[in-house]
């Protein structure tokens, strides 16, 4: 899962969305300079994303651009489906999804002394285009895949996968819709549970 459903699933808990915004930009021993309740964020990150990666309706998504996009297939997935979420963000939440983002960039901006190097480029760029909310149109997760395919090593042809897409757009939504409340129902007992 990308940015949204990740802040989305720390519910409105600001060390969870904190620790959940940064995972991915914290490596090893990083995580020592975190507070406890941050690194539950990261931990739930991590749980979540090994829920997604080795779900069957992630992979069934994931297969049918693993040929044209092989390593990149499954962060394509996590965009489609923060897309999914965005687009039906009233299927999932009661709040306005305006809301829900600008508490989330409030909670950011708040803790951006304490957020890693990465993350601290990122955030000005993410408020200014408001990614979160802005995923559910195509035109600007358009903008979003082509900026990634210029960071990536090689060329990962992601500026493209809009087409793919399009192209099986129903079958992509059916499998998000059959995914995700597995995914909030696997996190809801996480956070009660084992965090």
């Amino acid at each position: 899962m990308n940015f949204l459903a990740h802040i989305y699933l720390s519910h409105e808990d600001e060390n969870l969305i904190l620790g959940n915004f940064i995972a991915d930009m914290v490596k090893g021993r990083q995580i020592e300079v975190f507070s406890p309740d941050i690194v539950r964020g990261i931990k739930l990150h991590r749980q979540i994303d090994r829920f997604t990666d080795s779900h069957e309706i992630f992979g069934k998504s994931k297969k049918r651009l693993i040929e044209k996009y092989r390593h990149y297939s499954g962060v394509l997935v996590d965009m489609f489906y923060d897309h999914f979420l965005a687009k039906y963000w009233k299927d999932y939440s009661d709040e306005d999804i305006n809301d829900f983002v600008k508490n989330a960039y409030d909670i950011l901006l708040k803790n951006y002394s304490i957020l890693p190097h990465r993350a601290k480029k990122i955030l000005p760029f993410m408020i200014a285009s408001n990614w979160l909310v802005n995923y559910a149109d195509m035109g600007s997760l358009q903008k979003r895949l082509s900026g990634m395919a210029k960071r990536t090593k090689f060329d990962s042809g992601m500026e493209n996968a809009v087409y793919d897409l399009r192209e099986n757009y129903d079958l992509f939504l059916q499998e998000f819709r059959n995914f995700f409340p597995e995914l909030i129902s696997y996190v809801d007992k996480e956070i009660n549970y084992t965090l």
